[in-house]
C-alpha cells in the first residue's frame, strides 16, 4: 500500500534522502556517528510523504517543499529522541534507542541539536511562515505530553481530555505537515486552513489506531500488546468502557491498574473488561468517523494523483497492522 501511495512523489523522496542527510551532518565526530545511526534506521518517512503530497495537491512541489519536509523531519526526530528519554524507553522500531546506546545526557543534546537544525533550515531559507506553523506544532506537542503526564498521575482522563491530548501530541504535527506542504506550493489561506484541518483529523485517526493496538491481537503471537496498560495510560477503549459501568466497578479496574499494571493477569483482565463493555467497537467507530471527515475534506480539492494518494494514505492509517 505504501508503495502505491508514494508513486507520485517517488523521485522527490529519493532526492529528499541526501538533502535530509546533509542537514544532519556535523564536524563533531560523536554527533556524526549518532546522526548516521538515526538516518540508517529511519521509519516509513510518513511525514515527508505528507508534506510532498500536500504540496502536489495544492500546486507544484518546489524547493520550499524540501525545506518544509526537512524541517519537519528534523524536529520530529528530535521529539522522538526526547520522548525516549522521558519514557526511559530503550528500543524504537526494534532497534536500541539513542539513550540506550549513548545515555540520556547525550540523547537530550542530540535532540537539541536536531531541533536547532530544523529551526535553522527554515531561517537560512527565509521560510518564516513555515517556521511559525512548525513552532506552533512543537509547542502543542509539549503541552499535550505534559497534560497527559499531569492527568495520568491522577488517572482522571475523560474522553474530552483524551481528544485534547492526542490533538496536541500527535495530530498537531501531521496538521503542520499538511499546512506547510500547501504553503510551500503557494496555496491560498483558505486551502492552507483546509489542509491543516485534514491533517488534524488524519492525526487523530492515526493515534486512535495506535491506541487500539493495545487491546487487539497483533503481531506473530496474536496477543494484545498491553503497553499502555503497563504504563497506566488511559486511552479511548478503556476510557469509554469505564464510563459504561457502575462506579464500584470503575474503581476496581482503576485500582487494579494502579497497583498491578505490569502483571499479565491484569492486562488480560483489563483487555477482557474493555472487550465486554464495547470499548473496541466505540473506538473503531470514532476512528472511522475521523477518517471519513478527512476524506470529505479531500473531496473539496480537484481530482489528481496526489489526492488519490492522500485518500489511500487516509485509509492506510486506519487499516495498518503496526
Amino acid at each position: 500500500m505504501l508503495d502505491k501511495i508514494k508513486e507520485p512523489i517517488n523521485d522527490d523522496l529519493k532526492r529528499f534522502e541526501p538533502y535530509f542527510k546533509e542537514h544532519m551532518s556535523t564536524p563533531v565526530s560523536l554527533l556524526n556517528v549518532i546522526t548516521n545511526y538515526i538516518f540508517r534506521r529511519k521509519g516509513k518517512q510518513l511525514r515527508p510523504m505528507i508534506v510532498f503530497l500536500s504540496a502536489g495537491l495544492n500546486g507544484k512541489i518546489s524547493n520550499e517543499t524540501y525545506v518544509a519536509a526537512g524541517m519537519i523531519e528534523l524536529l520530529h526526530t528530535a521529539t522522538l529522541i526526547h520522548d525516549d528519554v522521558v519514557d526511559e524507553a530503550y528500543e524504537r522500531r526494534g532497534f536500541f534507542s539513542i539513550n540506550a546506546l549513548w545515555r540520556s545526557k547525550v540523547a537530550v543534546l542530540v535532540g537539541d541539536y536536531l531541533l536547532s537544525r530544523g529551526l535553522l533550515v527554515a531561517i537560512e531559507n527565509n521560510q518564516f511562515e513555515l517556521l511559525k506553523v512548525m513552532s506552533e506544532a512543537v509547542k502543542a506537542m509539549s503541552e499535550g505530553e505534559l497534560l497527559q503526564i499531569e492527568r495520568s498521575r491522577k488517572m482522571n482522563i475523560d474522553e474530552t481530555t483524551y481528544f485534547e491530548i492526542i490533538s496536541k501530541k500527535t495530530a498537531s504535527l501531521i496538521a503542520s505537515c499538511c499546512a506547510n506542504g500547501a504553503i510551500s506550493a503557494g496555496a491560498s489561506a483558505e486551502n492552507v486552513a483546509q489542509m491543516k484541518l485534514f491533517g488534524e483529523y488524519l492525526g487523530i485517526a492515526f493515534q486512535i489506531r495506535d491506541d487500539l493496538f493495545d487491546y487487539q491481537p497483533t503481531g506473530v503471537i496474536g496477543k494484545p500488546t498491553g503497553n499502555d496498560i503497563k504504563e497506566k495510560k488511559l486511552t479511548l477503549p478503556l476510557i469509554y468502557s469505564l464510563s459504561q459501568v457502575e462506579p464500584s466497578e470503575r474503581k476496581r479496574i482503576l485500582n487494579l491498574i494502579r497497583k498491578h499494571s505490569k502483571k499479565s493477569a491484569t492486562i488480560n483482565e483489563v483487555v477482557d473488561f474493555v472487550t465486554r463493555n464495547g470499548g473496541l467497537e466505540y473506538t473503531i467507530q470514532q476512528m472511522n468517523a475521523y477518517r471519513d471527515k478527512s476524506l470529505m475534506i479531500l473531496q473539496s480539492f480537484p481530482e489528481s494523483e496526489y489526492r488519490t494518494s492522500l485518500e489511500l494514505l487516509t485509509n492506510f492509517v486506519v487499516e495498518r497492522k503496526k
